[in-house]
Parts: C-alpha cells; structure tokens; sequence
C-alpha cells in the first residue's frame, strides 16, 4: 500500500543519502513464507497487542510526517486534510477528489489543482501507512505467510496486491513473542534493492488504548518520524475550534 516515496521527503532520496554502495550490498530477495491459519492468527496477535478494536472506533487523528507534511484524518468519513508549505488539499480519500488551497485561497485552475489533489494523494498513500500499517494487515488483496527465520522473533511476511500509488510491495514484519511489532523489512517496487530493515520505536498510546510507533529507523542511519499525534471522538479533541473539512 504504497507509496512515492516518504512524502516530499522522497524514500529514493534517503536511498541515496544512506549510501547506494551499501546499500546493494544489503540487498535481500524476497523471502518465502507459508499462508494459512497460523499466519492469519499471528496477524490477528499482533491486532490484538496493537488493539485495533480502539484504533477502529477513533473518529479522528491528527499527525505531522518527517516535519514536512501535515494531517488532519476524519476516519470515520474518510476525509482529511492534507497540508505542506502554503498548500493544503481537502480530500475525499474515496474518491480522491477535493479542493485546493494555496496561501489560503482557493485553487480555480481546474489543471492546477488536480496535480495538487494527485500530490496530495501520493503523499497520503505513503505518510498515513507510516502511521498506521499494522492495523492493515487485513485489507483488500493482501496475503499474509510465516517465515521461518533463525532469530528470537516471529516473522509475519504481508504482501499488497492492490490499493495505494504503487501496488505489489511486501513488508517482513518481526514481531516479539507477544506479537509487538519491533521492526519491518520492506521490498517496495520504486526501490532497486530489497530487504531494507526499519525499526517501529517509541510507541504512544492513543486516546482508548490504541498503539503507534512514533519513530522509524531506517537501516540503523536515517529517522522518519511522526509527530504532533492526537486522536480522539470530537475534532475538539485535536485542539481545533471549528471543522477543517468544510
């Protein structure tokens, strides 16, 4: 369910900031794995341990990606506002569609806008997965399998058949003996080299008792990190006085 990359960050330019040489080096075929009941039900302990019964009924969050780009999500509507620099998009995520404002006024120029709403698409796809990718171990055309590994942790390995900007991406989950999630492996098709490892760190407790990783280790050297989080029932839980998707 990806991706063009980590927002305006671009996951090709922290390729190349981390070092191509290297990083060819670590390069790691995709792994095999085994579906069936006791993938699913590794899935489901990680669900569990995440709670995602909590994340699903939160009607709101608000978060900030790697400093850059900024979110206001109704969940329940599928709604959000998706904003960087002088330019914010109201967004149906639906039907991808919406409005577009550049210093507060809004976008009449019907081309204009739409690369705006397409920008703000790709930047969603990949920013809101950072956020919450564990709780999508179920969706629409994924496969989940086990992987046998030589090391304490489990491995849960997720592949995305369809959704997002760039369809067809795996990710290794290694999760703790009690299903917590301690890190993934990525194979994502805009990056020539697989096998990436990313630590999921620092988790937060969201209002009713939902988890997130704050903070995202790339290969040991480059953190993207998610900040400003709030949630809640109201939009006045996120400290706004008035709706932002009118």
């Amino acid at each position: 369910m990806k991706k063009l990359g980590i927002g305006c960050l671009s996951i090709l330019g922290i390729f190349l900031v981390l070092g191509i040489i290297g990083f060819i080096a670590a390069n790691k075929p995709l792994p095999e794995g085994t579906e069936g009941p006791k993938a699913d039900a590794l899935a489901q302990q990680m669900l569990v341990k995440l709670n995602k019964p909590a994340w699903d009924s939160l009607n709101y969050v608000s978060w900030t990606f790697a400093d850059r780009q900024h979110y206001i999500w109704d969940k329940q509507g599928n709604d959000a506002v998706i904003s960087w620099g002088d330019i914010k998009v109201v967004m149906d995520l639906d039907e991808v569609t919406g409005t577009a404002f550049d210093s507060g006024t809004a976008v009449t120029d019907e081309n204009i806008k739409q690369k705006l709403i397409s920008a703000a698409w790709a930047n969603w796809c990949n920013d809101s997965f950072w956020l919450y990718a564990p709780f999508k171990v179920f969706d629409k055309g994924t496969t989940r399998s086990i992987v046998e590994t030589d090391k304490a942790y489990k491995a849960l390995l997720v592949s995305y058949e369809g959704g997002g900007v760039t369809p067809g991406d795996s990710y290794l989950w290694l999760l703790d003996n009690n299903g917590m999630p301690q890190a993934y492996q990525m194979w994502v098709g805009m990056l020539p080299i697989g096998g990436i490892h990313v630590d999921w760190e620092d988790w937060t407790t969201l209002e009713g008792g939902a988890m997130i990783a704050q903070n995202h280790l790339i290969a040991g050297k480059m953190n993207v990190a998610l900040t400003n989080i709030k949630s809640g029932q109201s939009i006045t839980d996120l400290g706004l006085d008035s709706n932002p998707f009118q």
